[in-house]
């Protein structure tokens, strides 16, 4: 069964826009995992719009199944990282002034980096994980420089989806292939909801992680969050790949 964790950015964002604790982050974190989520994900930025860098010791605290912070490893998210030692760190070379993380990394120009900034996660037993583009040449530098995992960037898998499911689902299987053929595990995150996650899991072999944070807070405004953790994992669930 591939994992569910739960993305708490949008969470922060709205208890931010309040400069109060409405909605308290680390009750949701309780509860998300109370309902059922194998893992709670966070995505702390420069300008700290969502998750704030104050909120990672609490969360670090409190999460009882799967933390994993995501981020571009500047200086001081390494710091941040290091000193709270994650379950799982996944490097995203997103800069500040992005909206949203868009592209994988480079794995090949970017290998001495990469690696250093493993070696580093390494000593302080944190699982790594690069964000990357299914691409089986990125898939394979992240394996060269020592990543444990890979993390498919769904986006544009997710905007191809209603047109043509095969053809944008093509890619992330043939990548997903050599990942399993060079032992490197794999994750996968980016605009996957409760319309194209079953149909994704079930063409990427082996998928040991989806991290998913905007479509489940959007779906919690209809179903509430229980419901919606609960609708998730039965996408995930064993049966459905039957």
């Amino acid at each position: 069964m591939t994992r569910l964790s739960v993305n708490l950015n949008k969470v922060a964002l709205v208890r931010n826009s309040r400069g109060s604790n409405m909605p308290d982050l680390l009750q949701v974190a309780r509860d998300c995992e109370a309902f059922g989520a194998q893992g709670i994900t966070v995505h702390p930025r420069p300008d700290q719009r969502h998750i704030r860098y104050d909120d990672i010791a609490p969360l670090k605290a409190l999460v009882t199944t799967e933390f994993n912070i995501e981020g571009n490893p500047t200086p001081d998210f390494m710091e941040l990282v290091l000193a709270n030692t994650p379950h799982q760190c996944t490097l995203v070379p997103d800069s500040p002034q992005q909206l949203t993380s868009d592209a994988g990394w480079d794995t090949l120009a970017h290998r001495d980096f990469l690696k250093d900034i493993i070696q580093e996660m390494h000593a302080k037993n944190i699982r790594v994980s690069i964000f990357v583009d299914p691409v089986p040449a990125m898939v394979e530098g992240a394996k060269a420089v020592g990543a444990d995992r890979i993390e498919f960037y769904t986006g544009p898998f997710a905007h191809d989806f209603k047109s043509n499911p095969a053809a944008a689902v093509a890619p992330y299987t043939a990548a997903a292939r050599v990942a399993n053929q060079i032992g490197i595990g794999i994750n996968a995150g980016h605009d996957l909801n409760l319309d194209n996650l079953r149909f994704f899991q079930q063409h990427c072999p082996n998928l040991l992680e989806v991290s998913i944070g905007h479509a489940i807070i959007c779906d919690a405004l209809y179903f509430g969050l229980e419901n919606t953790i609960r609708m998730y994992l039965e996408q995930l669930s064993v049966n459905s790949q039957q």
